[in-house]
C-alpha cells in the first residue's frame, strides 16, 4: 500500500514558515505584506475560496484588503478598482477571483494587475520565464508550485525521473510540465488527443493528474511504486448520502493506493498547497 502524502501538514509547514518570515520582515524593515482580493458576484464556491485566502493571510500576519462587487457590476467599475489597487503601496499582491461575470472582460482586468503584484503568477511573461533556461519568473503559479513542493517535501526524486502530466491547461498542466523540466525530469504531457494514454502513464515515475475527470486514472494505469499527484477537483453524487455531492480527484484513489508508492488524497492533498503558495508569493512580493 502506498504512502499518503499529507498536503494539509505540508501546507501548514509552509504557512508557519511564512508567518515567521512576515514577522521578521515587519521587525527589520517595518513592512507588512498586503494581499488584495476582488470578488465579483455571489458564487458560493468563489466566496468560500476567497474567505480561506483571507483567513490564511490573517494567520500569517498579512494584511488582507477585500472588495466585493455585485454580480451586476460593470466592467469599468471592476477595472478601476484593480487599477487603484495596483497603485496602492500597501498592496503587494492582487488576486481577482475567477470566473468573472460575462460583462467583465477577463483578459483586460487581469492585464491591469501589475506584474510585480501578480502573485497568482499567470501573466504570460511569468509563464514564459518558466520556459526559458536561466530565467526565473517573479512569481510561479500557486497550484503548480504547490505540486513541486509536495514532491520535494515528500522526498520524491525529480531529477532524472520520467514524469507524465495529464492535462495541458494554462492553469496547471503546462506550468507543472515546465517546472518539472526545470527540475530535470523527463516530461511527457498527455491530453485529450493523446492515443493510448495508459502506455505513457504506466512508465511514469511521477504522475500528475490534472484533467478534471473523476476517477479517470485507474490502478492499471499506474507504474508500481510511482508517486501520484492528484490535482483533480470533481463533484460527484455521494452514494452514502442520497441527494448530496462529494469531492473526488482525477485518480481512482482506493485502487491507486494499492499500487502507488506515494499518493495525494482529494481532498487534503494539492488543495491546501495552493493557498500556502499564494501567501508565500505575497511575502516574496513585499520583501522586494
Amino acid at each position: 500500500m502506498g504512502r499518503v502524502i499529507d498536503g494539509k501538514r505540508i501546507a501548514q509547514e509552509i504557512r508557519d514558515e511564512v508567518k515567521v518570515a512576515v514577522a521578521q520582515l515587519k521587525g527589520a524593515r517595518g513592512i507588512v505584506p498586503g494581499l488584495a482580493t476582488v470578488l465579483v458576484g455571489d458564487d458560493p464556491a468563489s466566496a468560500k475560496y476567497v474567505g480561506m485566502k483571507r483567513k490564511a493571510c490573517e494567520e500569517a500576519g498579512i494584511t488582507s484588503f477585500h472588495k466585493e462587487f455585485p454580480a451586476a457590476a460593470t466592467h469599468d467599475e471592476v477595472l478601476a478598482h484593480v487599477r487603484k489597487l495596483g497603485a496602492d503601496p500597501r498592496v503587494h499582491g492582487i488576486l481577482v477571483q475567477l470566473p468573472l461575470p460575462k460583462q467583465c472582460r477577463e483578459a483586460e482586468i487581469l492585464d491591469a494587475v501589475p506584474l510585480k503584484k501578480d502573485v497568482d503568477g499567470f501573466h504570460p511573461l511569468h509563464i514564459g520565464a518558466l520556459a526559458m533556461k536561466g530565467r526565473e519568473p517573479d512569481f510561479i503559479p500557486c497550484t503548480p508550485h504547490g505540486v513541486i513542493e509536495l514532491l520535494k517535501r515528500s522526498d520524491t526524486p525529480i531529477a532524472g525521473a520520467n514524469a507524465v502530466v495529464l492535462g495541458r491547461s494554462n492553469i496547471v498542466g503546462m506550468p507543472v510540465a515546465l517546472l518539472l523540466i526545470g527540475e530535470n525530469a523527463t516530461v511527457t504531457v498527455c491530453h485529450s488527443r493523446t492515443k493510448e494514454v495508459a502506455t505513457f502513464t504506466r512508465n511514469a515515475d511521477i504522475l500528475v493528474a490534472a484533467i478534471g475527470k473523476a476517477h479517470f486514472v485507474k490502478a492499471s494505469m499506474i507504474k508500481p511504486g510511482a508517486t501520484v499527484i492528484d490535482v483533480g477537483t470533481n463533484m460527484i453524487d455521494d452514494a452514502a448520502k442520497p441527494g448530496s455531492k462529494r469531492l473526488v480527484g482525477d485518480v481512482d484513489y482506493e485502487s491507486a493506493l494499492q499500487i502507488a508508492g506515494a499518493i495525494t488524497p482529494v481532498p487534503g492533498g494539492v488543495g491546501p498547497m495552493t493557498i500556502a503558495m499564494l501567501i508565500r508569493n505575497t511575502l516574496r512580493s513585499a520583501a522586494r
